[in-house]
């Protein structure tokens, strides 16, 4: 259904027509409108999933973890301190493989407080054993959250949804919401085959000795690894219900491009239009190589975790120059995705920059990246901050 709406809003009825059962949550700037927007379409009765509220982040996210082991479809959303707090309970939640769907709204971590949008806090539980996912659009990030539910429960695994925040939870844009009778065609009815129940009693994240630990690790990560090839099933089954693509990865400009830009979320759109800039699609400027058109492509990443390296290979291995643009920072090293490049692209010989770009919310344009790509060829540093 086609509908102009908030990107908060958007996302919220469409948690509403997939059909959860329990929805907990703590507001925090700038996911609040979501959970706002859930609890008043439980008020309105439009939906009956139980709203249960939260007096803290890690409440909210322990509620909806006991909620999932009892073997109900649950959801919850959050952002920068909210899911830092939440952080032990995320790793419960993919130890004891519990198909939970989460929202983060991407937004800076203090100190010093900042509550506009980059990604350094998804980057601090990169590694809690959750498939993150990251949109571009505010129609990505709904479809991806139907996507999320699927692969959720094929795999017991936990999904996080990712959206910059206030780029995107606050846009008002034209956006088609997934429809439930369609929901319904392509997500079936969770039915899990272990759950709470005191009638078959069970132990969820029981007390594990060394001579099992490493093993039930090893399980999930490999199940982490199996999930790209569910996704990429699961992406082709959405594309014949919806008409809509969902890809790990995109590519965007001229595949043999010299050089690349590498980035994730709402910023690939500035990018676009950077590029096709200088690559003189629009004729605004002239080609950045005289005699030779689209000389710069963009590669956008969907899939963060589990991270497509194959995929990412196939892409990068004919460019000379990759400028990854991040939003997020290793302290002491470098940018993130950045490094995850690096190793995808282990053995190749590429001139790999980190850029980093937008940290605590500041704006991004078209004429930093356009810098960015002109001056990589000169560039001896291994990272460069972009700030004006």
């Amino acid at each position: 259904m086609n509908k102009i709406l908030e990107g908060s809003r958007a996302i919220a009825e469409t948690i509403k027509n997939i059909g959860v059962d329990v929805v907990s949550a703590y507001p925090i700037t700038p996911q609040t409108h979501i959970v706002e927007e859930l609890a008043k379409i439980k008020a309105d009765g439009e939906a009956n999933f139980e709203y249960v509220r939260a007096e803290s982040e890690f409440a909210a996210a322990s509620i909806v973890e006991g909620a999932s082991a009892t073997g109900v479809r649950t959801y919850t959303a959050t952002s920068s301190q909210g899911l830092l707090l939440m952080t032990e309970v995320l790793y419960n939640i993919a130890g004891m493989r519990l198909p939970v769907v989460m929202t983060d709204a991407n937004r800076a971590i203090s100190a010093p407080i900042n509550i506009w949008n980059d990604q350094q806090d998804v980057m601090v539980v990169r590694d809690a054993g959750w498939i993150m996912l990251f949109g571009e659009t505010v129609q990505e990030v709904c479809d991806l959250h139907v996507l999320a539910y699927k692969v959720a429960e094929q795999m017991m695994l936990p999904v996080m949804v990712n959206l910059d925040g206030f780029v995107l939870t606050h846009v008002v844009e034209p956006v088609n919401i997934p429809e439930a009778e369609k929901v319904k065609k392509y997500l079936p009815k969770y039915n899990p085959k272990e759950f709470l129940d005191v009638n078959n009693p069970l132990s969820f994240g029981a007390f594990v000795t060394p001579e099992h630990y490493m093993e039930i690790r090893k399980e999930l990560y490999d199940d982490i690894v199996a999930s790209e090839k569910v996704m990429i099933k699961e992406m082709k089954e959405f594309k014949k219900i919806f008409g809509r693509d969902l890809n790990l990865i995109e590519y965007y400009g001229d595949k043999n491009a010299d050089t690349v830009i590498v980035a994730m979320g709402s910023v690939l759109g500035t990018i676009k239009e950077a590029v096709d800039e200088l690559n003189g699609k629009p004729h605004l400027n002239p080609p950045l190589r005289k005699g030779r058109k689209n000389s710069v492509g963009v590669l956008k990443i969907v899939s963060f975790r589990p991270f497509p390296d194959s995929e990412i290979a196939k892409i990068l291995f004919k460019a000379k120059n990759i400028a990854v643009i991040d939003k997020s920072l290793s302290l002491g090293q470098e940018g993130i995705i950045a490094t995850e490049i690096k190793r995808a692209l282990s053995g190749e010989k590429k001139k790999i920059v980190s850029y980093i770009l937008g940290l605590g919310g500041r704006d991004i344009t078209k004429e930093m990246v356009k810098g960015v790509i002109h001056g990589i060829n000169k560039e001896k540093n291994r990272v460069v901050f972009v700030g004006k």
